[in-house]
């Protein structure tokens, strides 16, 4: 397996893990690589329990498949415990400060991860608590997906640096952590989305310079067949997001020439890869033809969650 080599120890103990801008390349590829290792472990047989008695409370304001399992289920093969928790459960649904119960939860348990919507309230979580705080998913940011679709990108191509991703769709949370992490990464990245969606300009605008201390290029514009030109990686994600519903159809309309099918990817090389976040709504983003195919690898990316999650809740709790 690409990459399985035995990862150099940085102590990343106590650290909240919100957005991947608040990690260093030697911090991420730390993560990538200890994600890889556990991977082999699991696959191995071999026990691995680092935070056996540990309890982790996972807040889910939003719905979700794979993070509830992955974090579940990785928590239990690294010998702790999950608590799944709505906001019907819980007394912010009914109006407690976030502060009060960050500072309650951190009496009661090791680590907390939330998905919800507003990044504010992960910061504010984060602020209050006294445990590390893990970003599960908000309007902003994804920051353990891109950590395990990187992690999937190295297994498959033996390599990060130098390659280029190309994202065609909604300039959403998704592209905003795929593009920092490149940028850290040393990977050159392209986007394209309709004029009125594309990704954040502030967010832009620092990924740029972060992107010119690590040797990558950026390019964020409107033209798919520009972004996806002699791309190694292709990637995509709904066109309304969750909380978005409501667009749907109006995203159908400014997105039709967005879709990632057969006659786009003629323009990425032809030994491209193609990923998605999943959900995907197939015959919209992408056609049937390109997620089902030779080049798709979205559930070996699915499945890392599993392991890229670990590593984060291995290192910092």
């Amino acid at each position: 397996m690409a990459g399985t080599k035995q990862p150099v120890s940085i102590d990343l103990r106590g650290r909240d893990f919100l957005a991947i801008a608040d990690y260093t390349p030697e911090e991420l590829q730390y993560l990538i690589d200890l994600a890889i290792e556990l991977k082999r472990k699991q696959k191995a047989g071999e026990v691995y329990q680092p935070l056996k008695g540990k309890t982790l409370g996972m807040i889910f304001e939003k719905a979700s498949t794979r993070t509830r399992v992955s974090f579940e289920v990785g928590m239990y093969q690294l010998g702790g415990h999950a608590l799944f928790l709505s906001k019907n459960d819980l007394q912010i649904g009914r109006g407690e400060p976030i502060w009060d119960t960050a500072q309650v939860m951190s009496r009661y348990l090791d680590g907390i991860m939330i998905r919800t919507y507003e990044h504010r309230k992960v910061i504010d979580l984060a602020r209050g608590a006294t445990v590390p705080v893990i970003n599960g998913l908000t309007d902003r940011s994804h920051p353990c997906q891109a950590l395990a679709d990187y992690q999937t990108i190295l297994e498959h191509k033996g390599r990060l640096r130098g390659l280029k991703v190309a994202y065609i769709g909604d300039g959403n949370n998704m592209v905003h952590s795929l593009m920092m992490a490149a940028a850290k990464l040393g990977v050159d990245f392209a986007s394209a989305s309709p004029v009125g969606y594309e990704p954040d300009k502030g967010i832009v605008e620092s990924t740029k310079e972060v992107a010119g201390q690590n040797g990558a290029k950026l390019y964020v514009g409107n033209d798919p067949k520009e972004a996806i030109a002699d791309a190694d990686v292709v990637y995509t994600d709904v066109w309304a997001s969750m909380g978005f519903e409501a667009e749907q159809k109006e995203r159908e309309i400014a997105f039709k020439n967005f879709q990632v099918n057969e006659e786009l990817t003629r323009y990425a090389k032809k030994d491209y890869l193609f990923m998605h976040c999943l959900p995907a709504h197939r015959g919209e983003e992408v056609s049937e033809g390109v997620i089902d195919g030779e080049h798709s690898i979205i559930f070996d990316q699915a499945e890392n969650r599993l392991h890229a999650q670990k590593a984060i809740m291995a290192a910092t709790m």
